[in-house]
């Protein structure tokens, strides 16, 4: 089975994604920002993550540069997921790492699509 760690400040974005993921097969932590989810993947690598773009303690983009910089942190597939429609911010996950992008809200269909590829 697959891992996902969902990294969202939004307590109801990260049950919405953890009732999608899980119907999906996959085995779902959960961390409220940036700091909490390095921490989470220096014990544990997942194998996906679905990532908030703003956060406190860390941002989105902070810990995407941290983790990509950690030994095993290229491994991940990673969704940035953002409520900023601006192609400036999408195109600065993805030089810092980023696998893929979502726009928030999202629905079932977006969810599954982006995270089918990595299960």
């Amino acid at each position: 089975m697959k891992s996902c760690l969902i990294v969202d400040d939004s307590t109801v974005v990260r049950t919405v994604a953890r009732c999608i993921l899980e119907d999906m097969d996959y085995i779902v932590d959960e961390a409220e920002d940036g700091q909490e989810a390095f921490d989470k993947c220096r014990h544990e690598m997942p194998d996906a993550i679905l990532l908030d773009w703003n956060m406190p303690v860390m941002s989105g983009l902070e810990f995407l540069k941290l983790l990509r910089a950690y030994v095993g942190g290229d491994k991940p597939r990673i969704v940035y997921c953002t409520v900023e429609n601006d192609i400036g911010v999408i195109a600065m996950a993805l030089k810092a790492g980023a696998s893929d992008y979502m726009m928030k809200p999202f629905d079932r269909a977006v969810l599954e699509a982006k995270f089918e590829m990595a299960a």
